[in-house]
């Protein structure tokens, strides 16, 4: 399979400026990585259903997607440590004390991303053929990262998530994390159909599979386009 500003924030008729926004500049670069990631993803499935190309190939593209997907989330989980009280910026430790929403989100998705490392990874190993490598080794890690990137994306719903990660894109900040939602739920279905069958060693349902990361990585893609910051916003620095 395959398989994330300073400025007020208007909660509900009012802006919040106690409410610290992401970079602009650390915003954007978090969008472009996403974008990139969803993109490999995307147009890995026909790449792995085309004849014409090496295995090795889609399994590498597959692979390079998770690592902007990781480096992505990484972003997203440094300014996830800016969900603290009015300006200051958290370190690590406080963080981890304050169990924000925006930080635990971040810190799942995160995690998740890792997940997909290793599937991706094992992929490219089993293409080249250097290694036999079971399926069910593959499978594993894909299913775990697929519920943490949905338990991610429900925290994301959460209105105080979004307007401390959306501050600067609050007039789709629904959209953009209802998005990455169903871009979720539809990579959740990606690796249910990529469930390999011990009877027959062949996926459950390979519709699922290569139609659920395509979806899903559609839907990232575009969430991730809707994260950039409009051109004539002015960039806060990181």
């Amino acid at each position: 399979m395959m398989p994330a500003r300073r400025g007020p924030v208007r909660t509900g008729g009012a802006y919040d400026s106690a409410v610290p926004t992401p970079s602009l500049r650390a915003t954007s670069w978090m969008g472009w990585l996403f974008a990139i990631g969803s993109a490999c993803f995307a147009v890995g499935v026909p790449m792995s259903l085309n004849t014409r190309w090496e295995p090795t190939v889609a399994a590498g593209v597959f692979f390079v997607g998770s690592i902007f997907f990781t480096s992505a989330a990484s972003i997203q989980m440094h300014l996830g440590w800016r969900a603290g009280v009015g300006a200051e910026q958290l370190t690590t430790g406080q963080a981890l004390r304050s169990s924000h929403p925006a930080w635990i989100s971040a810190w799942v998705q995160w995690i998740g991303t890792l997940a997909f490392n290793v599937t991706t990874f094992w992929g490219v190993v089993e293409a080249i053929g250097t290694q036999s490598v079971s399926n069910q080794v593959i499978w594993r890690p894909d299913a775990v990262g697929s519920v943490l990137f949905l338990v991610s994306s429900a925290i994301a719903l959460m209105p105080d998530v979004r307007r401390h990660r959306l501050g600067h894109a609050r007039d789709r900040s629904w959209t953009i994390s209802a998005l990455n939602m169903v871009g979720s739920f539809f990579f959740g279905i990606s690796a249910i159909g990529a469930f390999v069958l011990p009877s027959t060693n062949e996926l459950l349902n390979s519709a699922w599979s290569n139609g659920g990361t395509f979806l899903g990585a559609l839907c990232f893609f575009a969430g991730a386009l809707l994260v950039l910051p409009r051109r004539h916003a002015s960039v806060a620095a990181p």
